[in-house]
């Protein structure tokens, strides 16, 4: 997902995706410690995502804060 795309979302659909996301990467990690993945560049992905999505959470909250 890209930045872009996370800017427009809403708040309920970052905690959504966020949780998802999670899920996803504990997910894959569990699969490769067991046996490789295929491609192993989805877990710097999913990685990355989930602190994109955690970035503009904590930027819109410290936002709100300001306010």
């Amino acid at each position: 997902m890209k930045q872009e795309d996370i800017k427009n979302l809403s708040a309920d659909d970052l905690q959504e995706n966020l949780a998802e996301q999670s899920a996803n990467l504990e997910r894959l990690r569990m699969n490769h410690s067991v046996s490789p993945l295929e491609n192993p560049k989805q877990l710097k992905e999913v990685r990355r995502t989930v602190a994109r999505l955690k970035t503009e959470i904590k930027k819109r909250e410290l936002s709100a804060q300001e306010k």
